[in-house]
């Protein structure tokens, strides 16, 4: 008799967390499907890969019962989708066991000895980088990581996740929603932070409280890496202390020192002081489990960047094919990622202007922050805001805290600003004479679907 194969079913595949996990499942002989509102780069790849992507959600789309294919016995749910979800209200009916995404890594990371990084910013880059150098010193680990990494085999563009044959895995742990607090990490990086997701958290205070409950969740016997350059995290220092002496975890600070830092900036290939010390968060968790400074530094050298951060997506051609502008994806949207990452770029185009064309995530994030916003753009020679990006069923526009709103108060700083209610027009707006950019670089920057407006420049 031919062995029943246990089915999983995603709802929300095509977030970067959830698609990573997936991965993990069809790497154990799941049968995996899923379903999301749109097609994605994520959710084409996926089908390439074997799993059964669906767009739209609809109950039909959970996997029947019949004599070729089992019951579906599992049904993971991104923490963006709402208990009204058919799907998800079908699979309560079927009595099918539900876990949301943060639940199911957290089950899945009970099998192995697990690194989990954390902070408001810089994870991804982090956990990339760790994980390079934990492959390169033949640690060979299973990771989860909300980017798609080059080295981390085909398809075009890298994947996010990798899997290994070790009892190590490497997952990035978010805050959002506290989902980090379902983790319980044997080793643990926290990289900064700062005011985010306020409209879960309401308050800064909340936020830092968060931080401290996952740190309490570290097992006993365990590391904790934390950023001493991080003023908000370092605020913390007394309390850390206390609740790591009482559950038996080693503290280990790290800062952004000369010697080590120096040597760190050379190999780097990514610009900006922001991705030294993501780098010097690895080393020092890497140096902890003892592998050597060379193999380090050699994996931070062979480290190209991750998908849309500081991402190369092609050249804009202009002026009959004479000239051509590099544009990028950054994914930076909270104004302390924008004016990293853009320190990042002048550091790197020291001579050129910078266009940036800036698509605000999430309508609460910009109402909450909108003072930060007006101020994190110093770098950029020349501005372009587009509508503000929103999440579906749980977003909505306030009055006073706009694109349009924020690029009037940006104008006052006398910055050169517009705003550009039709994404479409972008290279329209790029290209209009009354502006020279022909010594320029553009960066397309945000966290929602404004790299797909990328192809609107790259493309020939």
């Amino acid at each position: 008799m031919k062995k029943r194969q246990n089915k999983v079913h995603f709802i929300g595949i095509g977030g970067i967390g959830m698609s990573a996990l997936a991965r993990w499942f069809l790497a154990q002989n799941w049968a995996v499907s899923g379903s999301d509102l749109c097609s994605s780069v994520i959710t084409q790849d996926l089908k390439k890969e074997g799993v059964k992507v669906k767009i739209g959600h609809k109950k039909a789309n959970l996997p029947v019962v019949d004599r070729h294919s089992p019951e579906t016995t599992l049904v993971i749910y991104s923490q963006a989708v709402l208990p009204i979800n058919p799907e998800f209200k079908e699979a309560k009916r079927r009595g099918v066991r539900t876990l949301s995404y943060p639940q199911a890594l957290s089950d899945v990371s009970q099998e192995y000895k697990t690194i989990a990084v954390a902070g408001t910013h810089g994870k991804s880059t982090t956990t990339s980088l760790l994980s390079l150098i934990l492959v390169k010193a033949g640690f060979d680990p299973t990771v989860i990581v909300g980017t798609k990494l080059r080295q981390f085999s085909p398809p075009a563009g890298g994947k996010n996740f990798r899997f290994g044959r070790s009892e190590y895995l490497v997952i990035e742990a978010d805050e959002w929603k506290a989902s980090f607090l379902n983790y319980s990490p044997a080793f643990a990086i926290i990289t900064n932070v700062d005011r985010e997701h306020l409209d879960y958290y309401k308050n800064f205070s909340n936020v830092k409280k968060a931080f401290l409950r996952f740190i309490r969740n570290i097992r006993p016997g365990g590391v904790l890496v934390l950023n001493k350059d991080n003023k908000n995290l370092y605020s913390l220092k007394s309390r850390v202390q206390i609740i790591c002496k009482r559950h038996k975890v080693r503290v280990v600070w790290y800062y952004l020192t000369p010697n080590v830092s120096k040597k760190i900036k050379k190999v780097l290939k990514v610009p900006g002081t922001h991705n030294v010390s993501n780098a010097l968060a690895a080393y020092t968790l890497a140096r902890v489990l003892g592998i050597s400074e060379r193999v380090i530094l050699q994996a931070l050298g062979g480290y190209r960047g991750a998908w849309r951060r500081m991402e190369l997506r092609g050249k804009l051609q202009i002026a009959n094919r004479k000239s051509q502008i590099p544009v990028y994806d950054d994914y930076a949207h909270h104004p302390t990622e924008i004016k990293a990452s853009l320190q990042g770029f002048r550091e790197k185009f020291p001579k050129k202007k910078i266009i940036c064309v800036f698509q605000p995530h999430q309508a609460h994030r910009l109402k909450n922050l909108f003072k930060e916003f007006t101020t994190a753009f110093q770098e950029v020679d020349y501005l372009i805001l587009l509508p503000i990006y929103q999440v579906a069923g749980r977003d909505k526009v306030h009055k006073g805290y706009t694109s349009k709103d924020l690029a009037e108060k940006i104008k006052k700083r006398k910055l050169d600003v517009s705003y550009l209610p039709s994404p479409t027009r972008l290279r329209a707006e790029i290209l209009n004479p009354k502006f020279e950019i022909r010594n320029s670089v553009i960066v397309m920057m945000g966290a929602g679907d404004i790299v797909e407006y990328t192809d609107l420049l790259v493309k020939k």
